[in-house]
């Protein structure tokens, strides 16, 4: 019997997952982890008004949801001051780099990044045949100077750039954000990836200008708002550029309860305001924990704190496997010298409190 006939690209790529979630981890382990500080997910949790919504459009999922998502989007529209047909909702961040990655990247074509940023855009980068480009990070911020340079030495279609970012947690400021605009390469697209925004500094984040037709920003539901689990993210662009995806999107991607619970959770602004201040205070108990035992947590605009171990990566990587033994879920960066570091996700202080007992004990076991 014949094997189904793959295509030549996927015949040469590896079959990978470019995170390995926390549920992985625990069939392999037989055992839930106590704090699950390593996704950047909000552990908040989202708006009760989120959570009523969602009970309350439980019982449509009959329905298929609004192919057009009618009503999130001119609601974001309104939030954001830009006209409905500068919005796209899609499924998470990471469904619409994949769109994106469709729209432009061909067999061959060449996209830029950063070494050691969001390895999810390199996976749909290399699932459509790109050849990625890499510049590595400037003390542990991305280089947009770099970025640029190296788009406009290659000739690429596309540039991805985090700011705020991960896994480091830094970021530039606006100014710098549209230096980089400016420098674009013709033909050139900048993916803006802006997930957390929510949690950045005011200065860090660029004025909303719709005008431009090659730079498309990125924002979520999965961060600040809780809903990580709902799968919904958002691209604000020009409206021809908004348009395009039309041609290659899933049109019922977005979920009819997925849909009701964003539309909540952003009406619901009272409740991301407390959950931000939240957040600023996890960052500090977490680099207070951090600092208490000799290590050195880096400044975060995110709702993580990426914590320098102040040894090489394979210290760093037997510290997490000592916070793991010990049920506690965290992270850290692929590539070096940023997994010298690990990372811990902002969380409610019973959370931190396991983490902050078990640091001591890990650091000694990694030593």
């Amino acid at each position: 019997m014949s094997n189904p006939r793959y295509t030549p690209l996927v015949q040469s790529l590896p079959s990978t997952v470019p995170f390995v979630g926390p549920e992985t981890q625990e069939r392999a382990r037989g055992s839930a982890f106590a704090a699950r500080l390593g996704a950047n997910e909000s552990v908040f949790g989202p708006s009760p008004r989120a959570i009523a919504a969602m009970a309350d459009a439980a019982s449509g999922a009959w329905m298929y949801g609004d192919p057009e998502v009618h009503d999130l989007r001119a609601a974001l529209a309104a939030h954001h001051g830009v006209a409905p047909g500068n919005v796209l909702v899609g499924e998470g961040i990471d469904g619409l780099l994949g769109y994106l990655v469709r729209l432009l990247v061909g067999q061959g074509d060449a996209v830029v990044t950063s070494d050691g940023a969001y390895p999810t855009f390199n996976y749909h980068v290399a699932g459509f045949g790109g050849t990625l480009h890499k510049v590595p990070y400037m003390d542990d911020h991305e280089d947009p100077e770099a970025l640029v340079a190296k788009a406009r030495e290659i000739g690429a279609k596309l540039i991805y750039f985090a700011n705020p970012d991960n896994p480091m947690g830094s970021w530039h400021s606006a100014a710098t954000v549209q230096r980089m605009i400016d420098a674009l390469p013709e033909g050139c697209v900048l993916a803006l990836d802006e997930a957390y925004a929510d949690t950045a500094p005011a200065d860090a984040i660029l004025p909303l200008d719709m005008t431009h037709p090659r730079v498309i920003r990125f924002r979520t539901f999965s961060k600040a708002y809780g809903l990580a689990g709902m799968r919904v993210g958002y691209a604000l662009a020009q409206s021809d550029f908004i348009t395009a995806f039309g041609k290659i999107r899933n049109h019922f991607g977005m979920g009819r309860v997925a849909q009701a619970a964003a539309l909540a959770a952003l009406e619901d602004q009272a409740y991301l305001e407390d959950t931000v201040a939240r957040i600023a205070a996890a960052r500090d108990r977490i680099s207070a924990i951090a600092s208490r035992h000799g290590l050195m947590p880096l400044p975060s605009a995110t709702n993580f704190v990426t914590i320098d171990c102040c040894g090489d990566g394979d210290f760093a990587r037997a510290v997490l496997a000592a916070l793991v033994a010990q049920d506690i879920f965290v992270r850290m960066p692929f590539t070096a010298p940023q997994d010298r570091c690990i990372r811990v996700s902002c969380a409610p202080d019973d959370a931190l409190d396991a983490f902050a007992n078990a640091l001591p004990i890990a650091l000694e076991r990694a030593r």
